[in-house]
């Protein structure tokens, strides 16, 4: 008999599928909170320093600096962060707009129309363009972009929950209690939320990644956070007077570490659903 191969003598390989899950979300998840909670002990007016402007990356500054010689590494932690913490308010709002409308939805045949005209009317409209819209509404900066992307990203969470909530209550139990005269709220608290608890969270999840790029994408076109603040966008948007120069790490590496982070969340997101949705475990 063949002795068993190096790699499948580790401890991860002893795992269950259940396990392994949840030790890819907890990883994940650890990574995502050392990246937010050292973005903000970072102090957001970086020193400068002329003297060592536009050097490459070397292991005293890992992404180089930029043209005030400000440290690369630093900033774009400190962007992290501050796109990590947009995309979580932007995707909490945005999953209670989705969880009312979904729940609003299920009252009567009138309120289902109206809501389904709303998911028609904002998934018509392009998501950057309307983002741009909100944003220059209610006066850009941090407030602006996050209630900019919350308004534009609850279409899909509002769908999947409308239609969960509607065959909730074609159900046997939600019917006799019906007949008992209980409330819709009572109905609604009591039966539909608990079960519809487990979507809104793995929506929520899913909204974080479409909500930190979309804010990188308008920051990065002018029209989300100011420019003083030190957020992705407006780091990969300056990095564009500078790479004719040659200067390609003000751009690559902010750029990257952004697509890691939104990557990091779509992975505790799919495993996060696999998780709690059997039917997904073998995909």
């Amino acid at each position: 008999m063949s002795e068993m191969p190096w790699y499948n003598k580790g401890i991860f390989s002893s795992l269950n599928l259940r396990q392994k899950t949840l030790l890819t979300i907890g990883l994940t998840g650890l990574v995502l909170l050392i990246i937010f909670i050292s973005g903000t002990l970072i102090n957001a007016n970086l020193p400068t320093d002329f003297s060592i402007k536009m050097q490459a990356p070397s292991f005293e500054h890992l992404f180089g600096t930029d043209w005030m010689g400000r440290d690369m590494f630093t900033r774009t932690i400190k962007g992290l962060s501050l796109s990590i913490m947009i995309g979580l308010g932007a995707s909490i709002i945005s999953s209670i707009i989705a969880t009312i409308l979904a729940f609003v939805a299920s009252f009567n045949r009138y309120c289902d129309t109206v809501v389904s005209w709303l998911i028609d009317l904002f998934a018509s409209i392009p998501h950057i363009l309307l983002i741009m819209m909100i944003s220059i509404a209610l006066g850009k900066g941090a407030f602006g972009v996050i209630m900019a992307v919350a308004f534009s990203h609850w279409v899909n969470l509002t769908r999947v929950l409308r239609a969960e909530v509607l065959q909730i209550n074609t159900s046997e139990y939600v019917n006799l209690s019906k007949r008992f005269g209980k409330s819709k709220l009572w109905i609604a608290k009591e039966h539909i939320l608990p079960l519809v608890l487990s979507q809104i969270f793995v929506g929520t999840l899913l909204v974080f990644p479409h909500a930190i790029m979309h804010e990188s994408s308008v920051t990065f076109l002018g029209f989300g956070l100011s420019p003083h603040e030190p957020a992705i966008g407006i780091i990969l948007s300056e990095s564009m007077s500078y790479l004719a120069m040659g200067a390609w790490w003000l751009a690559f590496f902010p750029g990257v570490s952004l697509l890691i982070v939104v990557l990091l969340f779509d992975i505790i997101g799919d495993n996060l659903k696999r998780l709690l949705d059997p039917s997904e475990a073998n995909n």
